[in-house]
C-alpha cells in the first residue's frame, strides 16, 4: 500500500472542519471520504474499503469513541484516530487505552496532522501484509502433513503476534526505535550471559526487551517527539507507556511475550526504590527489568536527540557507574552494575555496529 492509495475516513460534524482536512489530506495525495455522524460512518466503511478512519471526539448522537467501538466491532485493525479539544485530553487518553491509534488536538497543526496519518497509514499496510502472510501460511499448511502442519501454525501465531505487537507498533511510532530497540535486546543478551542465567531466560530476554517502550503507542506526538524538557504533567503521561505496554502485551500464552509484558513495566523501577510505576526496590524488581534499566539508560545516554548531543562510550560509563545529577549507581543492581563494567567494550562495540 502507498499512501497515494491509501483510503481516509474523515468523520465531524462541523462542515468548515470537514472540508479543510478533506482539501488538505487530498493536497498530498490521499483518498478521502467524509461523513458528518457515526451512524453514516459506520455504513461507509462497511461499503467501501478504508485504511484510516480520522474522528472527532465530540459529536451529537453517537461520540468519537463511540464510534471507535463500533469500528472495531466491525474491524478491530483499522486504525482509528481522534481529534479532540484539549480541555478533552482525558477522553483521548482512555479512548487510547481502549484501542485508538492516536490523537490529535485542535485547532490541529498541519504538520502533526499528516505525520500522524502517514504513521496510520504505514500500520494499516503492516496489518494487511499479516493478513496475506496468514493466508498463504495457512495454504502452505494445509498442503503438509499434520506434523509439520502443527509446528508451522505455532510458528505462524507468534511471528504474526510478534510482528502486529512489535513492527506495527514500535517502528512507526518512533522514528528513532528501530536501531535502539536492536541494540537493547543486544545488551540485555549479553548482560544476562553474564550474570549465568538459564539459557532460554537468555533467549527470551534478546527478544522480549526490545519491546520495553511499546507502551509508547498511547504517548502523543506533541509529547513523544518533543524537543526539549517535558512539563510535570507531560512527564506524569510519559510515565503511563509502562503499564500501557504491560496492557498491551498481557494475555499472551508465548512465554517470551509474558516475559516481554514484565518488561514493559519494571524498566524503570530503581534497585533503591523511587522508579516508577509500582516505586519497587531490589528484588522486588523482576530480574529483567533490572536488566534492560541498565541497557536502556546506556543506550540513552550514548544517543543523540534533538535537544542533546550524545555521549562518548566513556562519558556514559562514568555516569552510569558513578552517576551525575539524574543518574546514579544505586539505581542499578549491584550485580548487574558489575556485568557492565565488565562488559563496557562489549556495549560500545553494539552500539557502534548497531548505530543508525
Amino acid at each position: 500500500m502507498t499512501i497515494k492509495h491509501s483510503t481516509i475516513l474523515v468523520v465531524d460534524d462541523d462542515p468548515y472542519v470537514l472540508e479543510s482536512i478533506a482539501t488538505l489530506l487530498r493536497a498530498f495525495g490521499f483518498t478521502v471520504n467524509t461523513c458528518d455522524n457515526a451512524n453514516s460512518a459506520i455504513k461507509e466503511i462497511q461499503r467501501t474499503a478504508v485504511d484510516v478512519v480520522l474522528t472527532d471526539v465530540k459529536m451529537p448522537v453517537l461520540t468519537g469513541v463511540d464510534l471507535l467501538g463500533m469500528i472495531h466491532k466491525f474491524d478491530p485493525q483499522v486504525p482509528v484516530i481522534l481529534m479532540t479539544a484539549y480541555a478533552e485530553l482525558d477522553v483521548a487518553v482512555d479512548a487510547i487505552k481502549k484501542g485508538a491509534f492516536d490523537f490529535i488536538t485542535k485547532p490541529y497543526n498541519a504538520d502533526y496532522l499528516i505525520h500522524t496519518i502517514e504513521k496510520a497509514v504505514k500500520y494499516s499496510g503492516l496489518i494487511q501484509m499479516e493478513r496475506d502472510y496468514k493466508k498463504d501460511l495457512e495454504e502452505t499448511v494445509r498442503k503438509r502433513t499434520q506434523e509439520l502442519s502443527d509446528a508451522l501454525v505455532k510458528l505462524k501465531n507468534i511471528s504474526g503476534e510478534v510482528i502486529t505487537r512489535l513492527t506495527a507498533v514500535a517502528e512507526y511510532r518512533d522514528m528513532t526505535t528501530g536501531a535502539h530497540i536492536s541494540r537493547i535486546g543486544l545488551y540485555s543478551n549479553k548482560l544476562a550471559e553474564e550474570l549465568s542465567l538459564p539459557s532460554d531466560f537468555v533467549e527470551k530476554i534478546t527478544f522480549a526487551s526490545s519491546m520495553h517502550d511499546l507502551g509508547k503507542i498511547g504517548i502523543p506526538d506533541n509529547i513523544l517527539l518533543k524537543n526539549g524538557p517535558l512539563t510535570t504533567d507531560e512527564y506524569e503521561l510519559m510515565k503511563t507507556h509502562t503499564t500501557m505496554g504491560e496492557q498491551i502485551l498481557s494475555g499472551s500464552d508465548y512465554p517470551a511475550i509474558q516475559l516481554a509484558a514484565s518488561v514493559a513495566l519494571n524498566h524503570h523501577e530503581r534497585f533503591k526504590g523511587g522508579g516508577y510505576p509500582r516505586g519497587l526496590k531490589g528484588e522486588e524488581i523482576p530480574i529483567e527489568g533490572r536488566i534492560v534499566i541498565l541497557a536502556d539508560q546506556y543506550d540513552a545516554l550514548r544517543s543523540a536527540r534533538p535537544y542533546k548531543a550524545g555521549f562518548t562510550h566513556q562519558e556514559a560509563c562514568d555516569v552510569i557507574i558513578h552517576g551525575d545529577r539524574r543518574t546514579m549507581p544505586d539505581h542499578f543492581d549491584p550485580d548487574i552494575l558489575v556485568a557492565f563494567n565488565k562488559l563496557a567494550p562489549v556495549f560500545n562495540e553494539i552500539f557502534e555496529a548497531n548505530a543508525s
